[in-house]
């Protein structure tokens, strides 16, 4: 048995792009699952069904669009995944809004929004959630960061966006520093350029331009290093790029 297996995992944006294929990696190695989504019942329904037939034991989920106040949609999320799951021991965070504009094109509206869904919302799950991890003495917590975020730099059309996800590299390694002698594990993953169902042809063209080799990274390769990370504990506060060695 793998060290998924009877452990209770929450994706939260797992219906689709990096959560859905994470979420899937983790049924097949035997996690107890719920997959939260936004607003697509479609999706949501494809994608327990598809984490069923990834080999899932107990496969769950529901719809919360992740909506100002963000501490209370982070405080319903987690109370409606104990209520039908029990309290997470694998707690993924792949939800967080993009947006592509300049410093100076940037709005007062926009870095509140982008704050608040990158860092915010992310931080508020993971101070509820590492409680009931600590009494328990295991969890393992996945925070995703975005594309070249694992350390401070400058970026020409995604200030807010990079400087919150950015900011996770923090809240991942406090996480490590308060709980990871009571066997808890918090690490950030800074993906590479991911073509996803989400993507549209004009992204494609982008990701496809400025990744090494000329082709972007599918949402299985990341994926693939998430399940790897969550599993050896010798991770814990590292922010890491899955990118194929990108700069752009």
């Amino acid at each position: 048995m793998g060290i998924f297996h009877g452990k209770r995992a929450l994706v939260v944006g797992g219906t689709g792009g990096i959560g859905l294929a994470t979420a899937l990696a983790l049924a097949s190695r035997g996690a107890a699952l719920t997959i939260h989504g936004g607003n697509s019942a479609e999706r949501l329904g494809r994608a327990i069904e598809q984490a069923r037939l990834a080999g899932g034991g107990a496969v769950t989920g529901f719809l919360h669009p992740v909506q100002a106040p963000v501490e209370d949609a982070a405080a319903s999320i987690l109370e409606r995944t104990a209520k039908i799951n029990g309290s997470p021991d694998i707690l993924i965070l792949a939800y967080g809004p993009f947006k592509r504009c300049t410093v100076q094109d940037t709005t007062a509206a926009q870095w509140r929004f982008l704050a608040e869904h990158n860092l915010i919302f992310p931080g508020i799950m993971v101070s509820l959630a590492i409680h009931d991890m600590i009494n328990r003495g295991w969890g393992r917590i996945l925070l995703f960061g975005g594309s070249n975020t694992a350390e401070v730099r400058g970026f020409t059309t995604t200030a807010a966006y990079s400087a919150a996800k950015t900011a996770l590299g923090t809240l991942a390694k406090s996480v490590a520093r308060n709980a990871g002698e009571k066997g808890v594990s918090c690490n950030v993953i800074c993906p590479g350029l991911t073509d996803t169902e989400y993507s549209t042809a004009q992204e494609r063209k982008y990701n496809r331009e400025r990744s090494p080799g000329g082709s972007a990274m599918a949402p299985e390769e990341i994926a693939l290093a998430a399940v790897g990370i969550l599993e050896n504990p010798a991770f814990n506060g590292s922010v890491i790029p899955v990118d194929r060695g990108l700069w752009v």
